[in-house]
This record gives structure tokens, sequence and C-alpha cells, in this order.
């Protein structure tokens, strides 16, 4: 039971994290004497957001849709949700910030991190179709 609720809250409060660093604008605070100048970080940054949205959402749903549905079900469901989770927050970026600006490759990222972890969970989390 605290473990469930423990992936729930682990969960929403990861979203609210992603959607808070989607759509707060960052530009004119001083992040330091020292700041990274890695061309593309930043899509480094949207494939482990939303590789970890996957991990905590699967977590978050598993023992409530398991028993009832099939793993790829449940599986194909965290992915189809967190892929166009991330198309909607590419979209409020580009219609509603004006200091961030919405970008098809952030959701090719985006999309690429929830595959990576739909891939994760089920090649090194599940083994034969249960959980290990």
């Amino acid at each position: 039971m605290l473990k469930k609720l423990f992936y729930k809250v682990l969960f929403i409060s990861w979203m609210v994290f992603v959607t808070f660093s989607s759509l707060f604008s960052f530009e004119g605070m001083k992040m330091g004497s020292f700041a990274l100048r890695i061309p593309h970080l930043d899509k480094l940054v949207h494939f482990v957001f939303y590789l970890v949205m996957f991990l905590t959402a699967f977590f978050a749903v598993k023992d409530q849709f398991l028993p009832k549905l099939k793993l790829w079900t449940v599986l194909w469901g965290v992915l189809s949700f967190t892929i166009i989770y991330g198309m909607i927050i590419e979209v409020l970026q580009y219609t509603l910030t004006v200091n961030r600006q919405g970008d098809i490759m952030d959701a090719l990222a985006n999309s690429m991190g929830a595959i990576v972890g739909l891939m994760l969970t089920k090649g090194l989390i599940y083994k034969g179709g249960s959980l290990k």
C-alpha cells in the first residue's frame, strides 16, 4: 500500500516538475559564473525528463491495471500518454510562453525518452512477463 502511494506521489511530483520546467521562463536568471554550453544539451534533458516520466507513470499504474490488462496494453497506454503529453507541452510552449518555443526536435527527444523507458521496463524489469 505504501509502495503504491510512493510511486503515485513520485509520478505526480515528476509531472509537476517537468511541466514547470517546460513552461517557466528561466531567461534573465543568473546561473552562476559557470554555465554549460554544450550543443543540444536541451535534447538530452528532454530525453531524460520523458524517460523518467515513463518509468514513474508505469510504476504508478501497474498494480492498478496489470491484474486486469496485459503487460503490453499497459506499456502502450503509458507510452501513448507520455508521448501525447510531450506534444501538448511543446504546443503550449509555442502558444502560451513568451521566452520558450515549441520545437519538433524537442518532441522527438521526448518521444525517444519514452520509448527507451518502455524498452527498459520490458527488457530489464520484466523477464518473461512477470515483475522480478
